[in-house]
């Protein structure tokens, strides 16, 4: 069994910053090597600091460990905060970070599988 905790002291700049706006550090918490793992990643989000808009192939779950975020669709925006849980279904439109107001950390769960960064970016300060 694993017992896993994101660590902020353990997380680093993302592989692709220009998937983020603001600073974002990530902890790999699972290493997705074996078919059938799904990646488990520890998120800090500094004030203001999201993802860029992007569509996940699989559904993306995830649960917010501290300070309060945002998860938004085309459809909604939605203010979480720590226990808190988003599951974002697969081929859907989303952003996600922190508030204005506070640092935020989440844990990133889905399925290894491609996303598309590269989707309509629309005028994603309204979403």
């Amino acid at each position: 069994m694993d017992v896993l905790k994101p660590d902020r002291s353990k997380a680093g700049p993302p592989d692709r910053p220009e998937y983020f706006s603001g600073t974002v550090r990530l902890h790999n918490l699972r290493r997705p090597d074996a078919p059938g793992t799904a990646e488990l990643i520890g998120v800090f989000f500094d004030r203001g600091a999201r993802t860029i808009p992007h569509i996940h192939e699989a559904d993306q779950v995830l649960y917010f460990v501290e300070g309060e975020g945002i998860v938004a669709t085309e459809r909604e925006r939605r203010v979480l905060r720590a226990g808190e849980i988003a599951v974002i279904p697969g081929g859907t439109w989303h952003w996600h970070g922190a508030t204005r107001a506070s640092d935020m950390c989440h844990i990133s769960i889905k399925p290894v599988g491609p996303s598309n960064w590269s989707v309509e970016k629309k005028n994603w300060a309204e979403y």
